[in-house]
């Protein structure tokens, strides 16, 4: 922990004992030790002070999951091979509400990684002020380069052991990396199929059966709207402002999408292979011609410089090299660390709003809060997709679809909501803490229900 944080001995002390026991249960499980610290790291002191917490177990009950299904999903490929993935569903805790979270196809996928994201969604959830609890799925089959009739039979294969295990009011998964539209839909038809009922037990379905307006583009309006939140607050915004991200999935083109509306010059987006650096900004037109590239056409972000002679290719490397005012990494966990944390200060960054889960590495963002600057941990910056999934179960649940207009604008008053608790429990003077807030907020209103449950 930074040096302008340092705790006392008895949270120090209480702290490491806390993590010693954690990293002890679940041993090597290195994304889900950090998660869990940075949280823990904010809440100590807190229930220290308030030893109710203490007293009912309730940091020990919150980073244990209710429970933890793990399950063969065999499948057939095109060329009538049997092949064999490994698939999870981690249903963290439903104190609040029925579970609700992602399901995650990617080769990275492991218990440590879902269970850090159900970990987080648990509190990403609570900021909303939806009622929904914490969970994440996923598998570590790999989408890419697969068929879309492989997929379908991925996914149904998938579903008919997950089906015994979710449900409108028991467990409602999402996409997430690896799962989009396609996934969602063979994921959804089937799960129809097997319960011989039409609810919104999956959220990201197609418009025509149930799905929502903006849910695609959720998580990065979300994250930008926070964003601009933060500005707003000290009495400035992203209007003018260079802006790089990184990503070209569904967070990274819509956060471009949007901070280029507000104003923002957006400068760099990425994908594994690499990034692009366009001068000139990335442009309507430009992010048209990105879309189709990763949505339709499935291709690598390279070909943006081969179109574009303004833009630069650099490969095998992130974007943070490059100078601007916000940094919205849109990736993937653990993208952006100390190194280039010190570079993005060093050229002047003023913000940076986690558009992916957990993107900056815990040293890097107590650098960003050390600096003074604007810093929107992904808990509450990226909980705009949530958010929508949200108001898509509510939508189903009264069979009926509200339009774009009224789901954007719940969206915008959720995220100033989501900055408003931040502020509430982070605020020190002129400065907020956003990192401690986004914990804190989320934290209180589950451990209230928790403790009013007893012990279960």
């Amino acid at each position: 922990m930074s040096s302008s944080h340092k705790p006392s001995a008895a949270v120090t002390a209480e702290l490491d004992c806390f993590m010693q026991g954690l990293e002890k249960r679940n041993p090597g499980e290195v994304e889900f030790h950090q998660a869990v610290r940075e949280v823990t790291e904010s809440l100590m002191p807190f229930i220290l002070e308030n030893p109710k917490y203490k007293d009912a177990q309730i940091l020990e009950r919150l980073t244990e999951p209710d429970r933890i299904i793990i399950f063969r999903v065999t499948w057939e490929d095109d060329a009538g091979n049997i092949r064999a993935n490994r698939a999870w569903r981690v249903q963290f805790n439903n104190s609040i509400g029925p579970y609700k979270g992602g399901m995650r196809f990617h080769p990275s996928v492991t218990q440590s990684v879902l269970k850090f994201l159900g970990f987080e969604q648990i509190f990403k959830n609570s900021l909303t002020g939806l009622p929904m609890g914490g969970a994440k799925g996923g598998s570590n089959f790999n989408p890419k380069g697969k068929s879309d009739r492989e997929v379908m039979r991925f996914c149904q294969s998938l579903m008919i052991e997950l089906h015994r295990h979710i449900g409108e009011d028991t467990d409602i998964p999402a996409g997430d990396i690896g799962v989009g539209g396609r996934e969602i839909s063979f994921l959804f038809g089937q799960y129809k199929r097997l319960a011989n009922k039409f609810v919104g037990t999956l959220t990201g379905k197609g418009l025509s059966f149930g799905g929502s307006l903006v849910r695609t583009e959720a998580t990065g309006y979300g994250c930008v709207y926070f964003c601009e939140n933060m500005f707003n607050r000290i009495g400035d915004s992203i209007k003018g402002k260079t802006v790089v991200v990184s990503g070209s999935g569904n967070v990274a083109i819509y956060a471009a999408e949007k901070a280029a509306e507000l104003g923002g010059k957006v400068v760099t987006m990425s994908d594994s292979s690499g990034f692009i650096h366009d001068p000139d900004g990335i442009d309507a037109e430009k992010l048209a011609f990105i879309k189709d590239l990763k949505e339709v056409r499935r291709g690598r972000i390279s070909e943006y410089s081969d179109k574009y002679a303004s833009a630069s290719f650099y490969a095998d490397a992130r974007p943070w090299s490059v100078a601007g005012e916000i940094a919205l990494p849109c990736a993937t966990q653990n993208e952006l660390n100390l190194l280039e944390a010190q570079t993005l200060l060093k050229n002047g960054v003023l913000a940076v709003a986690e558009g992916a889960n957990m993107p900056t590495e815990l040293d890097a963002a107590y650098a960003f809060r050390d600096a003074g600057i604007l810093f929107g941990p992904a808990k509450a910056a990226n909980a705009g997709g949530v958010a929508v999934s949200g108001l898509e179960q509510s939508q189903n649940a009264l069979r009926l679809s509200w339009s774009r207009e009224e789901v954007d604008t719940k969206l915008k008053t959720i995220m100033k909501d989501i900055h408003e608790k931040c502020v509430k429990y982070g605020a020190d003077g002129e400065h907020v803490d956003y990192i401690d807030g986004a914990n804190l907020a989320g934290f209180v209103k589950i451990a209230e229900a928790m403790l009013a449950y007893g012990a279960v």
